[in-house]
């Protein structure tokens, strides 16, 4: 069993940060690459910022210089730091880890149950 508990959302003012973070758990064989989603009402849900195991990032046009993606040691949590907030960055956030449960067994995504983030203006 495998699970992606994320925290760290909120209620901040535009201009705020907050920081989000994700740790997966469970029957593990490894991660390749961690990474944050978001999906605003009525909207589809779109990438936000990756990282792959060995530390390429990848982020979206709206939030490059603005939000920074990162990985702890082990390679098992992955956070989200977002500053200069915006109303438009209102979204559930979700983590997303594509990770093998064994050697034997093909790649496959899994996701967090995702975390409220608002912006007020």
């Amino acid at each position: 069993q495998v699970q992606l508990v994320e925290s760290g959302g909120g209620l901040v003012q535009a201009g705020g940060s907050l920081r989000l973070s994700c740790a997966a758990s469970g029957s593990i064989f490894s991660i390749n690459a961690m990474g944050w989603y978001r999906q605003a009402p009525g909207k589809q849900r779109e990438l936000v910022a990756s990282i792959t195991s060995d530390g390429r990032t990848n982020y979206a046009d709206s939030v490059k210089g603005r939000f920074t993606v990162s990985r702890d040691n082990a390679g098992t949590t992955v956070y989200l730091q977002m500053n200069s907030l915006k109303p438009e960055d209102t979204a559930v956030y979700y983590c997303k880890a594509r990770l093998r449960i064994s050697i034997v067994v093909p790649e496959y995504d899994y996701w967090g149950q995702g975390t409220q983030v608002t912006v007020s203006s």
